[in-house]
């Protein structure tokens, strides 16, 4: 087993180092491993690539990716960042508290991280420049908050998460409420110590003829969680019925209410869905042949056996935190999901974890990853909008990755962050 992991992990971080994407290290160490030290025949990967893609919760993910591209061209995104200036542009720090609680709205919307910083982020970061704050700090607070894309539900690594666990996609949406919630806030602390620190940026007068004008205007937008979640948890469609309502949602609101949609716009959207659809679903694919040779190789049942030797559950859950922080920065949110589940799930049931707690905590920990270098992909999309390099915006995000390794510990070890919601 040793001189197969050796293979494996040894060729699949050879591959990233030099630049491979994500999906050709992954299927082209599993292939190699699989002809040099077993005689497992190839077509078992593809096999394993194909029924791994045949599910119905997955479909939910292109839909997703679809509904948030039309929000953000049918000016739903912009009418969301106008409620949140009126609702806390009035406090010290203002553009970036606005950039915070948009990025939670909008988190509720698109489900994706990568979607949330570029449509908050291409906004609000020119904008606190033009406020006095340092530039670094503007891009790497528009990061973080990006986080919560995939923590708010809905959520596209909680559909990876529910399809690799077989367990409630619904149950994991509720439960990721709070801890983004929590995310949100502990952000907004950090951005307002900042900010008084170093005087950035102008705030205004509250005014609650401004607040109610653009909750009306941006009525239509903040309905659309409402009616998804709404929908889901009142059994009228499951989560991928859901994320179909949604593009029907936003083509009549962005057509005939906001009048912001046209062919052209929508054929952008739909473009870039495919674009983004056809790389995830070659890399979930891939990652399924991946995590089923481990588990028919029997990593998970030994691993799970090594670190259940360990007498404190609080050792272990430690421990599977830092691995998780650790693979965060090195391989993406969906890989990582799919990999990991199978092998970290039966040592955390193995302690009295529920497997719902287990996913917000693995989603929570690998989101942390999006800001946290080498691979920190929120840092590359934020860096692209603002002009700003990595290294310098990587400096700036340390203590906003500091407050949420604590939400991180809070929801590890306090249940009832996660499943109290779910009465459980």
């Amino acid at each position: 087993m040793l001189l197969k992991l050796l293979v494996l992990f040894g060729t699949m971080f050879a591959l990233m180092i030099i630049g491979a994407p994500m999906a050709v290290s992954l299927g082209v160490s599993t292939m190699l491993t699989m002809v040099l030290t077993t005689k497992i025949s190839l077509t078992t990967m593809a096999t394993a690539c194909f029924s791994g893609l045949d599910s119905f919760p997955l479909m939910a993910i292109p839909f997703f990716i679809l509904a948030g591209n039309l929000m953000r061209s049918g000016g739903i995104s912009r009418r969301i960042l106008q409620f949140a200036d009126a609702l806390v542009g009035w406090i010290t720090g203002s553009v970036g508290m606005v950039t915070v609680v948009a990025s939670m709205f909008f988190a509720a919307l698109s489900g994706s991280s990568p979607a949330t910083v570029t449509a908050i982020g291409g906004i609000t970061i020119p904008q606190m420049k033009e406020e006095g704050y340092d530039h670094a700090y503007a891009t790497a607070l528009a990061a973080a908050s990006g986080t919560i894309g995939v923590i708010i539900p809905p959520s596209i690594p909680f559909v990876i998460y529910g399809v690799a666990a077989q367990c409630s996609i619904s149950d994991l949406f509720l439960a990721g409420i709070i801890p983004g919630v929590l995310i949100g806030v502990v952000l907004m602390v950090v951005n307002y110590v900042t900010c008084r620190k170093n005087q950035y940026g102008n705030k205004h007068r509250f005014s609650g003829k401004k607040l109610l004008k653009t909750l009306l205007d941006s009525f239509w937008a903040l309905l659309v969680p409402v009616i998804i979640l709404g929908g889901i948890y009142g059994g009228i469609f499951t989560p991928t019925e859901a994320a179909v309502v949604a593009i029907i949602y936003s083509l009549i609101i962005g057509v005939f209410v906001y009048k912001e949609l046209n062919l052209r716009t929508i054929y952008e959207a739909v473009r870039d869905t495919v674009l983004v659809n056809g790389q995830t679903t070659f890399l979930v694919g891939i990652s399924m042949s991946f995590a089923r040779f481990l588990t028919m190789s029997q990593v998970p049942t030994s691993l799970a056996k090594s670190i259940l030797n360990i007498n404190s559950p609080l050792a272990i859950l430690l421990a599977i935190n830092l691995f998780l922080l650790v693979v965060g920065c090195f391989i993406d949110n969906i890989s990582s999901t799919v990999i990991l589940t199978p092998i970290l799930l039966p040592i955390v049931v193995g302690i009295g974890m529920s497997p719902i707690q287990f996913g917000i905590v693995m989603t929570v920990n690998l989101a942390i990853g999006f800001i946290t270098p080498p691979y920190g992909c929120n840092l590359f999309f934020a860096s692209a909008i603002s002009n700003v390099s990595v290294t310098n915006i990587a400096k700036k995000i340390m203590p906003m990755i500091g407050v949420m390794l604590l939400v991180l510990m809070a929801i590890t070890f306090v249940p009832a962050l996660t499943m109290g919601i779910l009465g459980k």
